[in-house]
């Protein structure tokens, strides 16, 4: 009898294996998670509260009909790279995510560019990507459709991973790349796991005289195992006049009540977003949320938790807080999570949920990975990485000093650590330095800063007191923010990376008049007076044209009244909607249940989704 060879179908693209023939696997880094924002009350429900609507928060988080939320969870929204976000999640998370969906970037040649809004005019501006977002559609097709499958291979795997054996995994696309996807899909998964391909139909756009009209996207919708939650009951569509006529008996009445609806079919249609619809945000890849109604619906229950790592306006996440799933969100576009938030705020009732990212462990891996790694390479791995920053900020390196690490034009430069802010104690070493070698100009480049360094850089405004101190040894201080593209290879090797110096906000801590009663003389309340931008000779002539006032540069600005120099925590926030305009400069009073001293933490969010932070001292008796 002749030997027969088992074969299986796959699809191969250049880099998917070594050149020994062995399958090439992408490193699972497991870092851990900084908590950088913690939301206990969305804006919706607070505004409720004041308007006498009685609805307690806590029953709300356990489920009015049970517990279906776990003790202490939050849903978490995180800020990062997809792939080593869920490396990290599989240490407490594999086997636990109940639903998947995504919506991952699938057009070659799309324009990621989106509307930003300024002041109360709202007058509306093309704003384009940044250069990490950029980076990652550079990434993901610089090197054609091979690139853009390998990216999807490696993060679909993890995703495999993190899936219950319960769960479902949908992924949203279109003619482009479909049937690449399902291939992979069918090999990490196995072909019989296939359920459905969903096909979404909708009548936005124009038509072509040379090609049929694309008028539909594709969901592909797989299991892990046999056992899987499908409810299409719970979607059913309204029949047409036409079909409920046919379903009428010969005397005319209808055979039951039951005839009004149908089961759906793998034909969705549903209306995508116009530019008109209430809940558009002006995000370029913003699905509508009838199309996730109906994914979360018929594939989860409520208390499931459901998981979206391309979140990008946060649509998936909106649903699945309306319908009492719990969430995990990721997106690596700055202004994606920053949507997302003012989005999820708006929701009445929203359970508490984090904001995340890897943070410094995640520099600290990008500098073993990048400059080499050992106890024996830690002197040679600082000395590249501090070359490779004097690069990209066109500095030379300098040696034999102990706190200077490079000159520009007249300027010394000093870097900080990526594991560790810049400290005050830091910024006077190199400072004296900088005296001590009778040079009047010193550039401070910091990925994080400690609380109370940053301040103006003029001499117009009160200056902090580190400028002060700068200005007293006769010299000029700097400070810019190292910003997170350095980490992307093809930002940095395309000079894409800009070192901006810190914003500067002016806030003034208005305190209550003192009555009888000692509460009044706790009450505390943070007011907005200035908010400045460097560099605005940066930002488009067309932009600036617009702002009339300095508070048009502020999108969001929220408060956490006991800052405890870890985790900000939202007490009061204020931000605009494509609907309210204005903007509150004041916040509401506070008051602090016990005299004291706490430090309150004002945090400003502007309109290039950039975030400044500055922290006031108080004192309550």
């Amino acid at each position: 009898m002749a030997k027969v060879e088992i074969t299986k179908t796959e699809l191969v693209w250049p880099g998917k294996y070594n050149d020994d023939g062995t399958l090439k696997e992408v490193p699972r880094v497991n870092l851990p998670f900084q908590v950088i924002e913690t939301v206990n009350e969305s804006r919706a429900t607070r505004e409720a509260r004041k308007a006498g609507i009685q609805e307690n928060l806590f029953d709300v988080y356990q489920g009015k009909e049970g517990n279906t939320f776990e003790s202490g969870w939050r849903n978490k929204l995180i800020w990062g790279d997809n792939l080593l976000v869920m490396g990290s999640l599989l240490e407490k998370f594999a086997g636990k995510i109940d639903l998947i969906y995504i919506d991952p970037p699938f057009a070659t040649g799309a324009d990621f560019s989106f509307k930003a809004e300024i002041g109360e005019s709202g007058f509306e501006i093309e704003k384009d990507q940044s250069a990490i977002e950029e980076k990652a559609y550079r990434d993901t097709w610089g090197a054609g459709l091979a690139s853009y499958l390998s990216m999807m291979s490696q993060r679909l795997k993890a995703m495999r991973d993190l899936l219950a054996a319960h769960g479902c995994m949908i992924v949203h696309c279109d003619f482009r790349v479909n049937s690449h996807v399902r291939m992979i899909m069918d090999e990490l998964l196995g072909s019989r796991s296939y359920i459905n391909e969903i096909v979404w139909n909708y009548a936005t756009g124009g038509a072509s005289k040379e090609f049929f009209a694309c008028k539909h996207d594709t969901l592909l919708y797989y299991r892990k195992s046999d056992k899987y939650k499908f409810y299409p009951d719970r979607v059913r569509e309204q029949r047409t006049e036409k079909a409920m006529r046919r379903a009428q008996n010969p005397i005319g009445a209808r055979i039951s009540s039951d005839d009004t609806t149908k089961l759906p079919t793998d034909v969705w249609q549903i209306p995508a977003l116009n530019p008109m619809a209430v809940e558009r945000l002006n995000y370029p890849t913003q699905k509508p949320e009838g199309l996730l109604m109906k994914v979360l619906l018929s594939a989860s229950d409520p208390g499931d938790l459901v998981m979206d790592t391309f979140c990008g306006s946060g649509t998936t996440l909106a649903v699945a807080e309306k319908l009492g799933r719990r969430w995990i969100g990721c997106d690596l576009g700055r202004w994606g999570i920053h949507v997302t938030r003012k989005r999820l705020l708006g929701i009445k009732d929203c359970k508490p949920f984090e904001i995340l990212n890897l943070g410094k462990y995640e520099r600290q891996y990008w500098q073993g990975v990048t400059f080499g790694q050992g106890k024996s390479k830690l002197e040679m791995t600082l000395y590249e990485y501090l070359a490779f920053i004097l690069k990209l900020y066109g500095a030379q390196p300098v040696a034999g000093l102990t706190h200077i690490h490079g000159k520009k034009g007249k300027a010394l430069v000093h870097i900080g650590a990526v594991d560790a802010p810049v400290t005050i104690d830091e910024v006077n070493q190199a400072l004296d330095e900088c005296a001590h070698l009778k040079q009047t100009e010193l550039h401070i480049l910091a990925w994080e800063c400690e609380m109370g360094l940053a301040g103006p850089n003029n001499d117009v405004r009160k200056g902090s007191p580190m400028h002060e101190i700068a200005k007293h040894k006769g010299v000029k201080l700097l400070l810019l923010q190292i910003p997170r593209e350095v980490m992307e290879h093809q930002a940095a090797a395309k000079g894409d990376v800009q070192f901006f110096e810190l914003a500067y906000l002016e806030v003034k801590i208005q305190r209550s008049t003192p009555r009888s009663s000692s509460s009044r003389e706790r009450e505390v309340q943070v007011v907005l007076k200035d908010f400045v931008i460097p560099n605005t000779e940066l930002i488009p002539e067309k932009v600036r044209s617009k702002v009339k006032k300095w508070s048009d540069y502020i999108d969001y600005w929220a408060v956490d009244w006991d800052f405890r120099n870890d985790t900000f925590m939202q007490g009061w926030v204020a931000y605009r909607t494509r609907k309210e305009r204005k903007l509150l400069l004041t916040s509401e009073p506070h008051t602090y249940e016990n005299p004291g001293k706490y430090r309150i933490l004002v945090k400003v969010i502007d309109i290039f989704g950039n975030d400044t932070s500055q922290a006031f001292d108080v004192e309550v008796k």
